[in-house]
């Protein structure tokens, strides 16, 4: 596998930095989703001079390096994850916002079916469920 440098380097012009190393690394290490808020506090951690700014223009050039997904759930957070390469499918809770994955295959036969079908090209497919987490259930239940 490549490192974060050399890929930054031979796929864009673009900069090394410390900073978006640092960003791209913290992503890949995440245990699950994170939204651009969360990043910026994890990474200030480390590089206390880091902007908000710059992980927001980060996530925009690793998305555009296809290094990242970027998913919204809700209107308010967008949420951001090292690009898969198996395709996954999202459980949000309504509850506490907690995103999960699934494995979905029939969405990959979905939409072969639509593309075949109708001749409608499908570039991508998001099969998303809201509900209510187990944890969120049980505190329903004692409420």
């Amino acid at each position: 596998m490549k490192t974060t440098k050399s890929f930054l380097n031979e796929e864009v012009r673009q900069r090394h930095t410390a900073q978006r190393e640092l960003l791209l690394d913290m992503i890949r290490e995440a245990d699950g989703h994170m939204d651009a808020t969360e990043l910026y506090e994890r990474a200030r951690e480390t590089q206390p001079r880091l902007s908000l700014s710059t992980v927001y223009r980060s996530l925009s050039l690793f998305k555009k390096l296809g290094l990242v997904d970027e998913h919204r759930f809700n209107d308010a957070r967008h949420y951001y994850e090292t690009k898969s390469r198996s395709r996954h499918q999202h459980p949000v809770c309504l509850g506490c916002g907690e995103v999960y994955e699934f494995h979905y295959p029939s969405a990959g036969r979905l939409r072969t079916k639509v593309s075949k079908d109708s001749g409608f090209e499908v570039v991508d497919t998001e099969v998303r469920l809201v509900g209510y987490c187990p944890k969120c259930q049980r505190r329903s239940a004692a409420s």
